[in-house]
C-alpha cells in the first residue's frame, strides 16, 4: 500500500480569508477574548497569503472578509479536504456555521465533490482532523463529537479513521501535527503527549516523533508544491514566535522551513492550520 505520506500529495491552491474588524474589536468573536491590534493581524494574514504564494508556489484564492463572521479567517474549521473530496464541517458553535457557506462555494468552483454533514446531532471542527497521509485521527474535544468522527469515517472510506480524547481545551491540531510525510510533531504539554501516546496505539504504521517545547509550534503544515523540483516545505510558526520550539524544528532535515507569525491572530484563538486550506485539485477549465 506504500509509505506513510503517500497520501500527502501535491498542492496546488491555497484557500484563505481576510480579517475583519469585527475580529479585531471582540465583536462576536465569544467571550473571553481579546482585542487584538488590527493592522497587526492583517500583516500576519497577508505575509502568510504571501508565503503560500511565492514560496510555496501555490495558486492563492483570498475570500473576503465579513464583518458578520469574525472568526471567519479560522476557515481550517470549515472543511476536511482530502483529494478532490471536501467534507463541509458542522462547527460546535452555531455562530460559526455561516462561515461554511463561502468556503463551499469556493470549493465547489474549483470541481471538489462536496460532502455535507446532514446530522444535527454532529460536530466538527476541521482542525480536530490530522490527517497523516495514509490515516485520519479525528480528536474527540469540546468542539467535535463521536458523531462528527463518524461522518469523517464515512467521507473517507479508503483511509483508516481514529478518534483520539483531546484533554485540553485545544484542537488536536493545536497539540499535535505532521512534521514531514513520516514524523508526528507534538508538544511538551501532557495533553499533547497523551494523544501522541493514544495515536501510537491506535496505529499499525510507524512513525517518528519529534517533541517541541510550544503546543503551538505543533500546528503546522506539511506541503508538497505542485512545482516540478520543488522540496517539501513545513509551514511553521516562525517570525519571533515560539523560538525554543523554532530551534528544535532544525533537527527536521528532510523538510525546507518556512517560517510565519501568527501571534496577533492567536488570541482569537486561531492556529496556524486554522488560517487557511490547502488542497492539490485544479479548477475546471
Amino acid at each position: 500500500m506504500g509509505t506513510p505520506g503517500e497520501g500527502l500529495g501535491r498542492c496546488s491552491h491555497a484557500l484563505i480569508r481576510g480579517v475583519p474588524e469585527s475580529l479585531a474589536s471582540g465583536e462576536g468573536a465569544g467571550a473571553g477574548l481579546p482585542a487584538l491590534d488590527l493592522a497587526k493581524a492583517q500583516r500576519e494574514h497577508g505575509v502568510l497569503g504571501g508565503k503560500l504564494r511565492q514560496r510555496l508556489g501555490l495558486q492563492l484564492l483570498e475570500l473576503p472578509p465579513e464583518e458578520s463572521l469574525p472568526l471567519g479567517p479560522l476557515l481550517g474549521d470549515t472543511a476536511v479536504i482530502q483529494g478532490d473530496t471536501a467534507l463541509i464541517t458542522r462547527p460546535w458553535s452555531p455562530a460559526r456555521r455561516p462561515e461554511v457557506d463561502g468556503v463551499r462555494k469556493a470549493l465547489q468552483d474549483l470541481g471538489l465533490r462536496i460532502v455535507e454533514m446532514g446530522d444535527e446531532n454532529a460536530t466538527l471542527d476541521g482542525t480536530d482532523v490530522l490527517f497523516t497521509g495514509r490515516e485520519f485521527f479525528v480528536g474527540l474535544s469540546k468542539w467535535t463529537n463521536h458523531r462528527g468522527a463518524e461522518i469523517v469515517a464515512d467521507t473517507f472510506r479508503d483511509f483508516a479513521v481514529s478518534t483520539v480524547p483531546v484533554s485540553s481545551p485545544s484542537h488536536l491540531r493545536g497539540l499535535c501535527g505532521m512534521g514531514g510525510p513520516r514524523t508526528v510533531v507534538a508538544g511538551s504539554s501532557e495533553a499533547a503527549q497523551k494523544a501522541v501516546r493514544a495515536m501510537a496505539v491506535l496505529t499499525d504504521h510507524p512513525y517518528a516523533s519529534l517533541t517541541l517545547p510550544d503546543d503551538a509550534a505543533a500546528d503546522c503544515l506539511f506541503l508538497r508544491p505542485g512545482l516540478p523540483g520543488m522540496p517539501p516545505f513545513l509551514l511553521h510558526r516562525g517570525g519571533g514566535d515560539l523560538p525554543n520550539s523554532q530551534e528544535a524544528l532544525q533537527k527536521l532535515s528532510d523538510v525546507t522551513l518556512v517560517p510565519v507569525s501568527c501571534s496577533e491572530l492567536e488570541k482569537a484563538g486561531a492556529g496556524l492550520s486554522s488560517l487557511c486550506l490547502v488542497l492539490s485539485t485544479r479548477p475546471h477549465s
